[in-house]
C-alpha cells in the first residue's frame, strides 16, 4: 500500500466523531480515502451525517502529527496490517458494517480457512469448562477450525492453549496497541500463538487497554467467526456482550448450560432460556449447525439461467460485480454512477432474476 494511502487511513482513523461507519461512507461517496482529505468541505458537508463538528476533527492538524509518529513505528517494526477494502481483509469480518477499516496483524494467520470459530467466557473458569474446552477443541481439530479468543485469564488463553495443543490455528484479538501485552503473565504464550496463528488489533502502537477498548475488541471477536461459544458467564459479563454482537451479526450463538446454582453457568443459561444461544452439549451440535462434514460432499454446479434480459443498469452492475467481485451498496453507486435510491431497487429485480445476492453488512455479489 501506497504511503499516501496509509497515512490517510491513519488520519481517518483517529478522527474524533468519526466511527468505521461513519469512515466507510466518507470513503464510498468520496471515491477513496486519500480524496477525503483532499474534498472540499462544502462537499463533504452534504453527506449524511458530515457536520462542522465532525470536519473539524477531519481535518485537526495534530491528527498528521499523530498518524506520521503511526506510520514512522510500523514502517520501523514492520508492522503488517488489513484494510478493509482489500482482499487479505478477512471475509466475515467485511461483511460488518461496523467493523474497523483497518487493523493491524502479527504472526501467521491465514483467513482463508472459512472455519473461524470464537470461544469465550468467565475469567473464573471451573474445571468443569476447563475440560469441555479442551475436549471441544479436541474434537474439532478433525475439521482445522481457527480458534479465535481475547488472550484473557480464563476461558480466552484456554481456548488458545488448547488450539495450539491440537496444532490449530489461533488468533488473540487485542483490545490495546502491540507494544504491550495484557495480562502481562501471558507474554510466555506469545511466541507460540504467534508460530500457530497471531495476534490482531485496532489500537494504535501504544494504546492502553482501556476498559472501553475491551468492549470494542468484542465486535471482531463476534465478527470475524462463524460462530460464537460462550464456555461459562456470570449473569453480567463481556462474554455476553460479544454474544449479543454475534447475534446482531447474525452469527451463531452457542452456550454451555450449568447447574442454576453455578454462578458462572447462570450467564450461559439465561441466553439460552432467552433464545439467544444455541444449547451446547458436544462437539456434534457445532458440526451439525454449521454444516461441517468430514467428508466433503461435491458441490452441484449451478447452471444459471441462459439468455437472462439485462438493461442497461443492470448490465452496469452486473459488469461490474464480475470484475470486482462483492463489494458495498454505497461503492457500487458510486463506482456505477447509479444514484442510492434506484441501485436498491436494480438489485432486488436481479435478485429476482438470480443475478445477484445480498450479503450481510449491505454488500452484494453476483452468483
Amino acid at each position: 500500500m501506497e504511503e499516501e494511502k496509509l497515512l490517510a487511513i491513519l488520519r481517518l482513523q483517529k478522527s474524533k466523531a468519526i466511527g468505521d461507519i461513519l469512515a466507510k461512507k466518507l470513503i464510498a461517496n468520496v471515491g477513496n480515502v486519500e480524496q477525503i482529505f483532499k474534498e472540499k468541505s462544502s462537499i463533504l458537508e452534504k453527506i449524511n451525517g458530515i457536520g462542522n463538528h465532525v470536519l473539524k476533527h477531519l481535518f485537526d492538524k495534530e491528527n498528521i502529527i499523530l498518524a506520521e509518529n503511526e506510520l514512522a513505528y510500523i514502517k520501523k517494526n514492520n508492522i503488517a496490517y488489513s484494510y478493509f477494502l482489500e482482499e487479505d481483509y478477512p471475509e466475515n469480518l467485511q461483511n460488518c458494517i461496523d467493523s474497523p477499516i483497518l487493523f493491524f496483524k502479527d504472526g501467521n494467520i491465514n483467513f482463508k480457512n472459512n472455519k473461524i470459530i470464537s470461544i469465550v467466557g468467565t475469567r473464573n473458569m471451573s474445571s468443569y469448562g476447563r475440560d469441555f474446552t479442551n475436549n471441544l477443541i479436541e474434537e474439532l481439530a478433525q475439521h482445522k477450525p481457527i480458534i479465535v479468543s481475547g488472550f484473557a485469564y480464563g476461558v480466552d488463553i484456554c481456548a488458545h492453549k488448547a488450539a495450539i495443543k491440537n496444532n490449530l490455528q489461533t488468533i488473540a484479538v487485542l483490545a490495546h496497541g502491540f507494544e504491550q501485552i495484557y495480562p502481562k503473565v501471558h507474554k510466555k504464550y506469545i511466541n507460540q500463538v504467534n508460530e500457530n496463528g497471531g495476534f490482531i488489533t485496532e489500537f494504535w502502537s501504544e494504546e492502553q487497554p482501556l476498559r472501553e477498548n475491551f468492549l470494542k475488541r468484542n465486535r471482531i471477536v463476534a465478527g470475524i467467526s462463524k460462530a460464537t461459544i460462550i464456555i461459562e458467564s456470570a449473569d453480567k459479563g463481556g462474554s455476553l456482550v460479544t454474544a449479543d454482537i454475534a447475534n446482531s451479526y447474525d452469527r451463531d450463538v452457542f452456550a454451555l448450560p450449568g447447574r442454576s446454582t453455578d454462578i458462572y453457568s447462570k450467564g450461559c443459561n439465561n441466553l439460552i432460556k432467552n433464545n439467544k444461544a444455541t444449547l451446547l452439549t458436544s462437539t456434534l451440535d457445532i458440526v451439525e449447525m454449521l454444516n461441517w462434514d468430514l467428508k466433503e460432499k461435491p458441490k452441484k454446479p449451478i447452471q444459471k439461467e441462459l439468455f437472462i434480459s439485462l438493461n442497461s443498469d443492470e448490465q452496469k452492475i452486473y459488469d461490474y460485480l464480475q470484475k470486482n467481485g462483492k463489494e458495498l451498496l454505497d461503492i457500487i453507486a458510486i463506482e456505477c454512477n447509479i444514484p442510492l435510491y434506484q441501485l436498491s431497487s436494480i438489485l432486488l429485480q436481479m435478485e429476482l432474476k438470480g443475478i445477484t445476492k445480498p450479503l450481510p453488512g449491505k454488500m452484494f455479489e453476483i452468483l
